[in-house]
């Protein structure tokens, strides 16, 4: 972990629980619009947005459901990927997984989720690159959160996760109705009306679900 990211992290994100899973704290940035005009996350340069400090809806429901039902987790390997604040990685290392890896393209989310693990006193590894052209690993439960933003992202996210699931991994998405998300993959587990940002979201609340990937390809089920 790099300290002049862990620096940043500390700076401008304060140590608060999360609004929807409360057994939860995270660095979280108090007012989103500055923040992501400082890091010039409107795609005015390499730095990528800081996703890292907000707890977004599809996070928030996927570590809800994880945390309500940890025998999902529980005894197994998990990869958490495009990890963010690390929310999903905790809440599955809280609910007793064998080994968590949280995977990131940002150095100051990597940062960001080293300092919330060992907020919340559990151990996540987190790793930063992009493997979405790779496979998962050792990984026997893949999850991720919010990740159907845009049309690019979803197509390279629905291929690892395929392979992810051809490869014998359970396959989890925490989604609030991204109009990326590959609904014809999936089938729903659970709906949750999750508080978010209204700077953020335009809305105080927003209705999520997670969803099971099907490996299946959708004509060949019956």
């Amino acid at each position: 972990m790099s300290e002049l990211s862990a620096a940043f992290v500390r700076l401008h994100a304060r140590l608060a629980p999360v609004a929807f899973v409360p057994e939860v704290r995270l660095h979280q940035a108090d007012e989103p619009i500055g923040l992501w005009e400082l890091t010039e996350g409107e795609f005015r340069s390499s730095q990528p947005p800081p996703f890292w400090a907000f707890a977004w809806a599809g996070g928030q429901a996927l570590a809800r459901h994880v945390t309500d039902h940890p025998e999902v987790v529980a005894g197994r390997r998990v990869l958490d990927l495009a990890s963010g604040s690390g929310l999903v990685a905790i809440a599955a290392a809280r609910a007793g997984a064998a080994a968590v890896r949280a995977v990131e393209v940002d150095e100051r989310a990597v940062a960001a989720v080293a300092l919330n693990a060992d907020a919340n006193g559990v151990r996540v590894d987190a790793e930063l690159g992009d493997v979405l052209d790779s496979d998962a690993g050792d990984a026997e439960v893949v999850l991720a959160g919010d990740v159907f933003y845009s049309e690019a992202m979803a197509r390279r996210m629905l291929r690892f996760l395929l392979r992810a699931a051809r490869a014998g991994a359970r396959v989890l998405v925490g989604d609030p109705d991204r109009a990326f998300l590959p609904r014809e993959r999936f089938h729903a587990l659970a709906t949750y009306d999750v508080p978010v940002s209204e700077a953020l979201e335009s809305v105080r609340v927003k209705r999520t679900t997670v969803w099971e990937l099907d490996p299946t390809p959708p004509g060949a089920r019956r």
